[in-house]
């Protein structure tokens, strides 16, 4: 399995965007990412600024992590393109009932955030049946 640290994360994203700038050519994943990046304008400069490498992205201080986001879109986009855990692509589409495909993957975002906090807060494995409840949740009652 890849495991990535955070500085290969970083160069990975902010190399996708220089190269889809500059129209070089890019792999399917890095194809990927930059549509993502393309989505999500309010973090076109921070990609642009090679000091965002290196920052920090403290909770307390208000800022979305781009890096963190558009990872974690990454990640909902290969659990659906593989249905795991199982259940996540009916989910999805449940979501998508009543919205658009980008904000039902910041549902699916939150939820993720919710379970991998829980999993790490108890030192257990992520909960797949709590995470796939908790998308589910958000299809039946925010309509």
């Amino acid at each position: 399995m890849f495991n990535p640290s955070k500085e290969q994360v970083r160069a990975f994203f902010t190399d996708a965007w220089r190269k889809r700038r500059e129209g070089g050519v890019l792999t399917p994943l890095e194809t990927m990412a930059a549509d993502l990046i393309e989505r999500h304008p309010e973090y076109h400069a921070e990609l642009q600024d090679p000091d965002a490498a290196e920052r920090d992205y403290p909770v307390e201080a208000g800022r979305t992590n781009p890096f963190l986001h558009l990872s974690m879109h990454l990640a909902i986009q290969e659990q659906l393109s593989i249905d795991h855990p199982p259940g996540i692509r009916d989910a999805w589409n449940a979501l998508l009932r009543g919205r658009d495909e980008h904000e039902a993957a910041h549902i699916i975002m939150e939820a993720l955030g919710e379970v991998v906090w829980e999993a790490q807060r108890l030192g257990k494995p992520l909960d797949n049946e709590h995470y796939i409840d908790l998308i589910r949740r958000h299809a039946t009652h925010d309509r």
